[in-house]
């Protein structure tokens, strides 16, 4: 009688409710993910239509259209570097043979582990009138006197370009490499076929076909070029991350400056729609898979040393010199660096990598799996609004999370008094909660990617068989799911563990009270021009932002084996 009642299609229909109300759950908990997330976005927009005064007319007349000319060479120059340098040294290395080409398949990595601002730390330093660069000079041919020649000056406009250029261009170049790689080898053998030099098979065939990921690349260098602020800072050019950051804490005017930050937004969504513009009518398929790779090109003479110096230029000015240089600056003022106050600084920011990359996973595993769950166009959409805020400033996102956070604790405090006479003071804000919190709407896209790839990578029928053993969707993902994608975890968690420690602009801005990070400090150092003592730090950033390049390295090694 029991096993009839069980094999009944009442039960079974009851049971399909269940399963669909578990379903709903996950829902109801990814959408809710996804509106926290937006939260500080939808803040910053929201300030476009408040009242400031004479507070926006005076910026608007004064600073304003310096901070978009600034943007905007910013922008140009970083585009046409990051292209130059991204794309050819991918071509060289996957279809070319010369002397290195192995080893600069991964050491054209290097340089992502190096932050820009540290970058123009170290060459400032290095560059200088009084710096060993211009002092040999001077030996060299007698001169005295800065007159006496002439030197480019480092702290510019063009210093800024360079710097950004060199740490940038592997976005380009990481996914120009995997397109040239998965080019179907009858394509370019066609072109050769038909008389096409090798340059007019890269111009003709390969560039046409590697375009998607190419834009893609040069969005990401972009949207990083128009959230730095320790570079541009340093070298006194005026964009929208420090005029965000003086008119909050210069004038005070938190309002202003959330304008100023819904400008700079409209500048990313603007890249990005324009990105999708551009290749509105193109499509690009592949006619076969790459089961067999093009015979690379064979260079010689000069041509393989022409190759060579392209490719070891960018790794040599990118990440050797800056590595080389803080090394002797960290060892030969080891007394003054590596203080009590360092190991402070390096706990802080280990703490706060730590917690974000612990929620970042968590975070992404629950949209990931509900996503899988329910693969709904609802649903998709709430995950991709949930994982765009690596497109948004990090300033951005600061100004979007102080000024709600603010508004509760003031509101808070005010009913606690009124009706308890009982001060709450600030709960949330300049708290380590609320420095998390931005962290997470800034890289959940970095671990959310990552979670997604090795969820998609597990048959749908292991769902189905655990489900048939009776396992609710949430023991499934714990006792399945997790343990099939623990690398991928480990993996995401690595990243947003790395990109927290070098985060800059939104530590600046929300960053407890004397609560400073191995980046704040760098930061802090170099602006009062005390480089040697900034060594240890920004040494120590770099060498923690090795740790991608080594999986970047790995992943695309096991790539090329399987």
């Amino acid at each position: 009688m029991s096993a009839n009642l069980f094999k009944s299609p009442i039960f079974s229909a009851g049971r399909r409710a269940l399963r669909r109300l578990q379903f709903d759950r996950w829902t109801l908990v990814v959408i809710s993910i996804a509106l926290l997330i937006l939260a500080p976005v939808i803040v910053v927009l929201s300030s476009i239509f408040s009242d400031t005064g004479a507070v926006w007319n005076h910026l608007a007349t004064t600073v304003l259209p310096t901070y978009i000319f600034n943007s905007l060479w910013l922008m140009l120059g970083v585009s046409a570097g990051v292209l130059t340098i991204g794309v050819g040294t991918a071509w060289l290395v996957t279809m070319c043979r010369f002397w290195g080409s192995r080893l600069f398949e991964w050491a054209m990595l290097l340089p992502l582990a190096a932050p820009a601002y540290i970058l123009a730390y170290v060459y400032t330093d290095f560059l200088e009138f009084f710096g060993p660069v211009q002092s040999t000079l001077r030996d060299l041919f007698g001169w005295s006197r800065a007159s006496d020649y002439w030197f480019p000056q480092v702290r510019s406009l063009w210093g800024a370009i360079a710097m950004l250029t060199l740490v940038l261009y592997p976005y380009v170049y990481l996914l120009a490499r995997v397109a040239f790689l998965e080019q179907s080898v009858c394509t370019l053998e066609a072109s050769r076929s038909l008389g096409c030099t090798p340059w007019r098979s890269f111009i003709k065939v390969a560039l046409p076909l590697a375009r998607p990921a190419i834009m893609a690349g040069l969005a990401l260098a972009l949207m990083e070029t128009l959230n730095d602020f320790g570079t541009v800072q340093y070298f006194g050019v005026d964009t929208f991350t420090t005029g965000i950051y003086r008119t909050w804490f210069g004038m005070g005017e938190r309002i202003a400056a959330s304008q100023l930050a819904a400008v700079l937004l409209l500048f990313i969504f603007g890249l990005i729609v324009l990105e999708r513009w551009s290749r509105r009518q193109s499509r690009y398929y592949q006619s076969t898979s790459r089961q067999q790779q093009s015979s690379p090109y064979q260079l010689h003479g000069w041509r393989s040393l022409a190759a060579w110096v392209a490719c070891g230029l960018p790794i040599g000015f990118g990440f050797l010199i800056p590595a080389a240089i803080l090394v002797q600056m960290a060892i030969a003022n080891a007394t003054a660096t590596f203080t009590q106050n360092f190991w402070q600084f390096a706990s802080n920011s280990l703490i706060l990598a730590s917690l974000t990359a612990m929620l970042g996973v968590i975070v992404a595993l629950v949209m990931g799996y509900g996503l899988r769950l329910r693969p709904t166009a609802g649903m998709t959409l709430a995950v991709r609004i949930a994982s765009m805020g690596y497109a948004v400033p990090g300033a951005v996102i600061a100004v979007g999370v102080l000024i709600p956070i603010g508004q509760f604790d003031n509101t808070l405090d005010a009913w606690m008094r009124s009706t308890f006479g009982i001060s709450t003071g600030l709960l949330l804000s300049g708290t380590i909660t609320a420095l998390v919190f931005a962290y997470l709407v800034r890289f959940l896209a970095v671990s959310f990617g990552t979670v997604e790839a090795s969820l998609s990578r597990i048959k749908p029928s292991l769902d189905d068989a655990a489900r048939s053993l009776g396992h609710t969707p949430t023991k499934t993902l714990l006792n399945v799911h997790v343990p099939l994608i623990g690398s991928g975890l480990v993996t995401a968690a690595i990243l947003v563990f790395v990109d927290v420690m070098k985060e800059l602009p939104a530590t600046l801005i929300i960053r407890p009270f004397n609560f400073d990070t191995l980046a704040v400090q760098v930061y802090r150092l170099a602006s009062d021009e005390r480089l040697a003592e900034a060594s240890a730090p920004a040494l120590a950033v770099v060498v923690v932002g090795i740790l991608p390049v080594i999986l970047l390295s790995w992943q695309i090694t096991r790539s090329q084996t399987n």
